[in-house]
C-alpha cells in the first residue's frame, strides 16, 4: 500500500511539473512575419495568418443611386416593414404591393410568376434592365429577379443592409439573377 501511494505521488508530480509538448511549443515559437520592401524602399513586415477564422465575409452596404426614382427607395422600405423573419413563398406578391404602395407603379402587376416580374416591368410599367450581374451591386430600391426551371422564380428588393421580399435577408437568392431592373 505504501509504495502504491509513493508511485501514484511521483507520477502525478513528474505530470504536474513536467513541461508539455504543446505548451512548450506556443511559448517558444514567435508569430511568423513576412518580411517585404514596400514602394518606397523601406523594409515593412506583417503577420502571417495561420489559423482559419469561419466568420462570413460581410457585405458593404448598398449604395443609393439618384437617376434611380425616390419611389422605389420607399417601397424598400415599405416592402421592409411588412416582411416576414422566414418566407411564406409569397415574395411577388409582396413586391407587387410595395410597389404600389409607394405609388411606383399604378396598378397591381399582373403576372403570376415571380420570374416574369422583369418582363412585365419593362413593358408595362417604364423600368430599365440595370448592366448589373452582381446582386451585392444593385441600388437601393432596384427589383431583383431570379429564375428557376420549374419553379415560379424569385422577386426582391434591394435595400440599404440586404434583400427584401415576403422576408428579410443579409444575402441574396442563391437562384440564377435573370436581372436587376429600376425606374428612373
Amino acid at each position: 500500500m505504501q509504495k502504491l501511494l509513493t508511485l501514484t505521488l511521483t507520477i502525478s508530480a513528474c505530470a504536474v511539473f513536467s513541461p508539455r509538448p504543446a505548451f512548450a511549443l506556443v511559448f517558444s515559437a514567435p508569430n511568423p512575419k513576412f518580411f517585404y520592401t514596400d514602394t518606397s524602399g523601406k523594409k515593412q513586415s506583417a503577420e502571417v495568418v495561420d489559423k482559419y477564422y469561419p466568420k462570413k465575409i460581410v457585405q458593404p452596404f448598398a449604395k443609393t443611386d439618384t437617376c434611380i426614382d425616390p419611389k422605389l427607395r420607399r417601397a424598400a422600405t415599405i416592402a421592409e416593414e411588412r416582411a416576414h423573419a422566414h418566407s411564406l413563398s409569397k415574395c411577388w406578391h409582396f413586391v407587387k404591393e410595395a410597389l404600389v404602395a409607394a405609388g411606383v407603379v399604378k396598378s397591381r402587376p399582373q403576372t403570376t410568376l415571380a420570374k416574369q416580374a422583369g418582363q412585365e416591368l419593362v413593358n408595362n410599367y417604364g423600368f430599365k434592365k440595370l448592366p448589373v450581374t452582381d446582386p451585392y451591386q444593385a441600388p437601393v430600391g432596384s427589383v431583383l429577379v431570379y429564375g428557376a426551371n420549374r419553379a415560379a422564380g424569385h422577386v426582391e428588393i434591394r435595400t440599404e443592409t440586404g434583400f427584401v421580399s415576403d422576408f428579410r435577408s443579409k444575402i441574396p437568392s442563391r437562384r440564377p439573377l435573370l436581372g436587376v431592373f429600376a425606374k428612373s
